[in-house]
């Protein structure tokens, strides 16, 4: 009987060491899973942490970039306009040298496709003859065109001096005088780009001195040689008009 109450003791000995043994297994076990999380826990907070500052130092570096690539953009298009202010400058730096040379030499130009060379002083004298028909100095301007043909004949201004002095004498009213400085441009420049209209203040000079036989025959011209110019337009006008 003592030996069997010996015994149960000792397998409940076994039993609650047993059971003990797991509860301290159990316990240990979830302890550690409750320490894991936390750490994971902790970890994915200082990884958020990390990004958060990692993405702000991008943004700011993003908007650096972007101020500085808009100054380097400023930066660029002043120095274009300075460019452009430079090279406006040189050129009429230039065509003011260029004015200035030519009040003291001879130079070779190209006027509306005439060549010759232009003395001193000549183009100043046109210039001034045209001021005052643009001014509305008919007088002054025909005198100043017919000076300027009779004293530099060979220029390469002529053509348009006989044209202007041609305009001015039939502004004035000066019919005769017209046609014969306009038949003048037309016979010693038949190519000339003015010649259509040339034509046209001919043909209405004539028109205008009462004799319309020749006007109708320089209207006529002005539609056969220049097809395709405003000239031409007014030229069939007028010569319905003078039926």
């Amino acid at each position: 009987m003592r030996s069997l109450s010996h015994s149960f003791k000792q397998t409940l000995s076994r039993a609650f060491c047993l059971s003990a043994t797991a509860l301290c297994l159990g316990l240990s076990s979830n302890a550690w899973a409750l320490f894991a999380d936390d750490d994971a826990r902790k970890a994915i907070l200082e990884l958020r942490k990390t990004l958060a500052t990692t993405q702000l130092d991008l943004q700011n570096q993003i908007e650096k970039l972007k101020a500085d690539n808009a100054e380097l953009r400023g930066k660029v298009e002043n120095l274009e306009k300075q460019g452009e202010d430079i090279s406006t400058s040189q050129k009429t730096y230039y065509q003011d040298l260029d004015t200035r040379l030519g009040n003291f030499e001879p130079r070779t130009i190209t006027i509306e496709g005439v060549s010759g060379i232009v003395q001193p002083g000549e183009k100043k004298a046109y210039d001034e003859a045209l001021k005052a028909f643009q001014a509305g100095n008919l007088k002054k301007a025909d005198e100043g065109f017919s000076a300027f043909v009779n004293r530099h004949p060979k220029s390469p201004y002529v053509p348009l001096a006989l044209f202007w002095s041609g305009n001015s004498k039939y502004a004035n009213k000066d019919y005769s005088g017209a046609i014969a400085q306009l038949q003048s441009l037309i016979k010693r420049y038949p190519s000339h780009p003015r010649i259509p209209t040339a034509m046209l203040t001919l043909g209405n000079a004539q028109l205008e001195s009462g004799n319309k036989a020749a006007a109708k025959k320089t209207f006529g011209e002005i539609i056969s040689k220049y097809p395709d110019t405003e000239a031409a337009k007014d030229a069939q006008q007028l010569i319905a008009a003078t039926k």
